[in-house]
C-alpha cells in the first residue's frame, strides 16, 4: 500500500520547473483539468486530479491506451492531513520494449474521502479498491461489493490511518 510519494506541484520544485510529461500535455490539450507534480522516484509521470473529475479523466485515459491498472492505492499524508487513493497505469501493447506508464493522485479530505470507483473502466480495481476502503476508510462510489476485506466486518476503525488508535484486544468470536 506504501508508495513513493513526492506531492510537489512541478512549479514548486525547487523553483526549477520540470518539464511537463506527454500525457499532461494531452489531457490539457483535450480541456481536462489537473496539475502536474514531480515525477517519481523512476522518472514515472504523475499528475493529480480532484476528486469530481477524476472519473471523466479515467475515461479518457483508458480511451488514450492506458489499458492496464497495475496497482491502486492509498496512503495517509498524517494526522488531521489528506488521504491520497494513487492509480498506477499502463499502456500494454504487443510491440513496446517499454510501456507508458502514468501514476494518477487523488486528494481526498479525511472527513469524507470519497472517489468515484474505477471497477467499470479497469476490472482489476474491484480487490485494491476494497483494500484501501478496508484499511483507509475512503469510499470509492460506485464500486459493486465495497465492504472490509482484511479486517472482520465488525471492525471498527481504518487500521492503517495515521491516527488510529489500536484496540487493546480483539476477541475472536465462533474461532473453532
Amino acid at each position: 500500500m506504501a508508495e513513493e510519494k513526492s506531492d510537489k506541484p512541478v512549479e514548486a520544485a525547487e523553483n526549477k520547473p520540470t518539464p511537463t510529461g506527454k500525457v499532461s500535455k494531452w489531457l490539457k490539450e483535450n480541456g481536462f483539468e489537473h496539475e502536474a507534480l514531480e515525477p517519481d522516484h523512476l522518472g514515472v509521470e504523475m499528475i493529480k486530479v480532484e476528486p469530481q473529475v477524476f472519473l471523466p479523466i479515467a475515461t479518457a485515459l483508458y480511451a488514450y491506451g492506458f489499458n492496464y491498472l497495475q496497482c491502486q492505492g492509498a496512503y495517509d499524508c498524517g494526522p488531521g492531513d489528506c488521504l491520497v487513493s494513487f492509480y498506477h497505469l499502463i499502456k500494454v501493447s504487443d510491440n513496446a520494449d517499454r510501456p507508458d506508464e502514468v501514476r494518477v493522485k487523488v486528494f481526498l479530505p479525511r472527513e469524507d474521502p470519497k472517489v468515484p470507483s474505477v471497477y467499470w473502466i479497469w476490472r482489476t480495481a474491484d480487490f485494491q479498491e476494497r483494500e484501501s476502503y478496508d484499511m483507509f476508510g475512503i469510499v470509492y462510489e460506485g464500486h459493486p461489493n465495497l465492504k472490509r476485506i482484511l479486517m472482520p466486518e465488525d471492525w471498527v476503525g481504518w487500521p492503517l490511518r495515521k491516527d488510529y488508535i489500536s484496540p487493546d484486544f480483539y476477541e475472536l468470536q465462533d474461532a473453532y
